[in-house]
């Protein structure tokens, strides 16, 4: 007698393998969660405003650089200010560490500002570390004082550049585009607010409105308690001269009753 024949063939059913299809697919929808969850998160190079960035004003804008590698230092970081908005007065603050370099162009079209031509404009700051830079796990802010900024656009785009220890550059100069996921390596921008003139102009004439709504509700209480004090004087008058009436009838009626 053959083996076969004495062991009979083992068949799945339909449930057991529907069962098994779905322990599969559990099994890799776990997997891509821990690869999704151990993937590195990184962080972006950003600016952001010590305060408000108003349109027409100055702000002091810090530049936030992430060090993104485990083996490698930021040594250089090069930030890239808007040639279409050119900023007229751009300064760095000093930081320990750090060397900094500021770079003017000459512009297509002078800028007016307090009633003088300026024809150039700083349009690059570098800084360069001076010992190991930003290590891994650290980030540094660069402060810049700008100004006066433009009051014809919402924002300002910086592209920088990353230079790490081993050569390495990482290019943030992918702007953002409104609707649309955010890119790879996106440029940072800087929002800008309504100009403060606008927002105390709105303030003062509110402000103003209040006054008059309290000074007219002040010359109108008295009117009102006046008008009520009359109502009530009157009211009291007439009472009087009904009760006078009917005692006078009363008297009258008794005297009559008498005769």
């Amino acid at each position: 007698m053959q083996v076969s024949q004495l062991v009979p063939s083992v068949v799945p059913s339909r449930a057991a393998r529907r069962t098994a299809a779905r322990l599969a697919a559990g099994a890799a929808v776990a997997g891509t969660a821990v690869l999704a969850l151990s993937a590195p998160a990184f962080a972006h190079v950003t600016v952001q405003p010590e305060g408000a960035a108003a349109k027409g004003g100055y702000a002091v804008v810090d530049f936030k650089v992430p060090n993104e590698r485990d083996n490698a230092s930021t040594t250089k970081v090069e930030v890239n200010l808007p040639t279409d908005h050119p900023l007229a007065s751009v300064m760095a603050q000093p930081i320990p560490g750090w060397s900094v370099q500021l770079t003017k162009t000459k512009l297509a079209e002078p800028l007016s500002v307090h009633g003088d031509k300026i024809d150039q404009a700083v349009t690059k700051v570098t800084w360069t570390a001076d010992g190991k830079g930003i290590e891994p796990g650290y980030f540094q802010k660069f402060p810049l004082s700008v100004g006066a900024l433009p009051d014809n656009t919402g924002q300002l785009v910086f592209k920088a550049l990353q230079t790490y220890s081993d050569k390495e550059v990482v290019r943030w100069i992918e702007v953002p585009q409104a609707g649309q996921d955010e890119p790879q390596n996106p440029a940072p921008v800087l929002q800008l607010t309504a100009a403060a003139d606008e927002h105390g102009a709105a303030g003062a004439q509110d402000a103003s409105d209040d006054k008059n709504d309290k000074k007219e509700n002040a010359a109108a209480a008295p009117d009102s308690g006046g008008g009520s004090d009359t109502t009530a004087r009157v009211l009291g008058v007439a009472g009087i001269v009904v009760g006078a009436a009917g005692v006078a009838y009363g008297v009258l009626a008794g005297r009559r009753r008498t005769a």
